[in-house]
C-alpha cells in the first residue's frame, strides 16, 4: 500500500527533473532576460549572490518543455525580486498548445495565479504535464498607485524544476526486439501505466484521477507484465468493491462490475494470492447471483445501469448490446474459474450453465470493431471470420485506445499476428509520431493529417492535434494525453510476441508460444511470485525459431 492508514506515510519518491528546452518566450524581449539560465542545474536553494537567473518584468513569460510526461508539480527558486511578494500565472500542459490557452481545472488545477516570494522557493502542482508556462503579472497593489509612482516590478527565477512523484518500482518485465518502433511502443505503454499507479491505479494523471474498474483491465494486464504486487491493484479493486455494495454497479456502469470479476481472475492467475482471493468470496458470489438475474429465459442480457463499452460505441445500442452479451459470457467464464479456485462447485456449475444460455443468443452487429472483437473473444463468432470481415478491413480506422487492446486480442485469436503488429506500429505508433511520451485517452489516425505535434507551438494553417479534436467528455484540451487504458500493446507484446501465457495461478505452469512474424529476434522477461522468467527467441537462416528460457524451479515451462 502506498499510504499507511495508521501512520499516514506516503512511500512514493520525488525526483527533480530539469527542463530540456524553452519552447516559447514573450515576443517582446524587453520583458524577459536570460531565460536560458533555468535550463541549468542549480543548488535548489535561494541565494544572495548577484542575479544570474531569468529576469521577468510584468507581462514577460516563457514555456518550458521537461522532455516527457510527468506526474507532480514544479519547484521555483527565486532571487532578489523588487517586491517581497510578486504574482505569477502558472499553466501546466500535456501539450504546448494547452499552456498557450486556458487549461481546464477538472480533477487537478492546471491554470492558476500564485504569490511568489523573493529569495525563497515555491512548490506547486499535483497533476499530469510535460510543459509549464510561467507569466509574471502586475501586482494589484501597484495598479492602485497614482500614475507615475508605480514600482517597476521585476522577479528573478533562478530554477524551475519539475518534481516528479511516482512509485519507485523495479521493472522486472521487459521487452526488446529487432524492431525499435515496437520497443518504443512497449516502453511508452509501460511508462503510461506506471505514472497512473499513484495512491490507487488511476486512468489519467491530469483528468480521470479516479479508479475506473473497466479502464483498469488493460492496466492490470500491463502491471502483471511489469511489476511484482506492490498493493496498488488490490487496493483499487477493494476501493471499488467497498464503495459499491450489491446491487449497485461499480462506477454506476454494469459492464464495470463485469470487469471486476475478470480482473480478479487475471490477477490471481498471475499473482496467486489465495488469502486475498478469499476476501472477495462474499462479494463475488453475490455479484454472480445479481448477474444471473440479468439474463432472461432466452439467454439475452438485460443489464441495467449505464450501458457502456467505450466512448466510440456510446449511443450505438446495437453494438453495446452485442458487446455486453459477449462481455457477460467472459465474466461468467472468469467467475467459474474463481469459484473453482474457491471450491464453490455449485456456483461454478451455475456459471457454466449461464454461459450455455447466453451462447444461445448471438446478437447481430454491423462493422463496429469493438463489439465484434468481444464477440470473437467470447466464442460467439469465429475469430477468423470476424477478423477477415471486420477487423482487418481499414484496420487503422474505427479503433479506440481502450478497446483497441481487445481488437488486438481478437486478431491474435484469429492467428493474424502480422495484422495486429501492423496495427500497433501504425495506430499507437502514430501517437508517438505526434510527440507523445505516454498514450492518450483516445486517438484517430485521421487527426494526424496536417496537424502540429504536441511538443511544438501550433502552426498557422495546421490543425492543433490537442485542441481541435476529441469527442464526448474529452473535447479539446480536456483530452487526457496520459491514459492508462491505452497501454494494452505492452501487455499484448509480452503475451503474444514473447509468448508468456499462464496456465495455472502464479504462473506455476506457463506456456511460451512466440509469434515473431517479421521480427528477427525478441527477448524479455516476466515477473512471477517465484521469480523472473527470461526468454529469448531468434530466427535461424531457415526461419525457424530457437528459444532459450530461464525460469525459477517452481515453474513448469511448456514450449510451443
Amino acid at each position: 500500500m502506498i499510504i499507511n492508514a495508521n501512520m499516514n506515510i506516503d512511500t512514493r519518491v520525488r525526483e527533480h527533473i530539469f527542463p530540456t528546452k524553452i519552447v516559447w518566450k514573450n515576443e517582446n524581449n524587453e520583458l524577459q532576460k536570460n531565460c536560458e539560465s533555468v535550463l541549468n542545474s542549480g543548488s535548489n536553494n535561494a541565494s544572495l549572490a548577484s542575479p544570474k537567473g531569468c529576469i521577468l518584468k510584468a507581462g514577460g513569460g516563457f514555456c518550458l518543455d521537461y522532455g516527457k510526461e510527468i506526474h507532480g508539480g514544479i519547484r521555483i527558486i527565486t532571487g532578489l525580486n523588487t517586491l517581497p511578494v510578486s504574482k505569477i500565472r502558472v499553466r501546466f500542459g500535456e501539450s504546448v498548445s494547452e499552456t498557450m490557452h486556458e487549461p481546464n481545472n477538472d480533477h487537478a488545477i492546471n491554470d492558476t495565479v500564485l504569490d511568489i516570494p523573493w529569495h525563497g522557493s515555491l512548490e506547486y502542482g499535483n497533476t499530469g504535464f510535460r510543459f509549464v508556462r510561467i507569466d509574471m503579472i502586475k501586482n494589484p497593489k501597484e495598479q492602485n498607485k497614482p500614475e507615475g509612482t508605480e514600482t517597476e516590478q521585476v522577479i528573478e527565477i533562478k530554477e524551475c524544476r519539475a518534481v516528479a512523484v511516482y512509485r519507485d518500482l523495479e521493472y522486472k518485465g521487459s521487452f526488446e526486439s529487432s524492431d525499435d518502433r515496437l520497443n518504443q511502443i512497449w516502453k511508452t505503454g509501460a511508462y503510461t501505466v506506471h505514472l497512473n499507479m499513484q495512491e490507487y491505479v488511476w486512468d489519467g494523471i491530469k483528468r480521470d484521477r479516479l479508479v475506473w474498474l473497466g479502464d483498469m483491465h488493460p492496466e492490470v494486464k500491463v502491471i502483471c507484465s511489469l511489476f511484482d504486487d506492490d498493493g496498488a491493484v488490490p487496493s483499487s479493486l477493494d476501493l471499488a468493491r467497498d464503495e459499491t455494495p450489491i446491487p449497485q454497479w461499480i462506477n454506476g456502469i454494469s459492464s464495470y462490475s463485469l470487469w471486476w470479476i475478470i480482473i480478479h481472475r487475471d490477477w490471481y492467475l498471475y499473482k496467486d494470492n489465495f488469502e486475498y482471493l478469499k476476501e472477495q468470496k462474499e462479494y463475488l458470489l453475490n455479484l454472480l447471483e445479481l448477474l444471473q438475474s440479468c439474463v432472461d429465459e432466452k439467454g439475452v442480457e438485460k443489464l441495467t445501469g449505464w450501458r457502456f463499452l467505450d466512448w466510440p460505441t456510446n449511443g450505438n445500442d446495437e453494438a453495446i448490446h452485442a458487446g455486453l452479451q459477449a462481455l457477460l459470457i467472459w465474466s461468467f467464464e472468469a467467475g467459474a474459474d474463481l469459484c473453482s479456485y474457491l471450491d464453490e462447485k455449485n456456483v461454478e456449475q451455475e456459471c457454466k450453465k449461464t454461459i450455455n444460455e447466453l451462447k444461445k443468443h448471438n446478437p447481430e452487429v454491423s462493422g463496429n470493431k469493438q463489439a465484434n472483437a468481444l464477440k470473437a473473444l467470447a466464442g460467439l463468432t469465429s475469430a477468423a471470420e470476424t477478423n477477415k470481415k471486420v477487423l482487418a478491413k481499414n484496420p487503422f480506422e474505427g479503433v479506440s485506445t481502450f478497446y483497441g487492446y481487445y481488437v488486438l486480442e481478437a486478431r491474435a485469436k484469429a492467428g493474424d499476428y502480422k495484422g495486429a503488429l501492423d496495427l500497433i506500429r501504425n495506430y499507437w505508433g502514430g501517437m508517438i509520431d505526434m510527440g507523445a511520451t505516454t498514450f492518450w485517452e483516445d486517438f484517430d489516425i485521421s487527426w494526424m493529417e496536417n496537424a502540429s505535434r504536441i511538443d511544438e507551438l501550433p502552426k498557422k494553417g495546421k490543425k492543433d492535434i490537442h485542441k481541435d479534436f476529441g469527442e464526448h467528455c474529452y473535447k479539446g484540451l480536456r483530452h487526457s494525453l496520459c491514459h492508462g487504458w491505452a497501454a494494452g500493446p505492452t501487455a499484448w507484446l509480452s503475451e503474444h510476441v514473447l509468448g508468456f501465457k499462464p496456465l495455472e495461478p502464479g504462473c506455476k505452469k506457463i506456456i511460451i508460444e512466440p509469434h515473431l512474424e517479421n521480427l528477427e529476434w525478441v527477448k524479455g522477461s516476466l515477473p512471477t511470485p517465484y521469480g523472473v522468467i527470461t526468454v529469448s527467441h531468434k530466427k535461424d537462416k531457415d526461419g525457424k525459431i530457437k528459444t532459450e528460457v530461464s525460469a525459477p524451479e517452481e515453474i513448469e515451462i511448456i514450449l510451443s
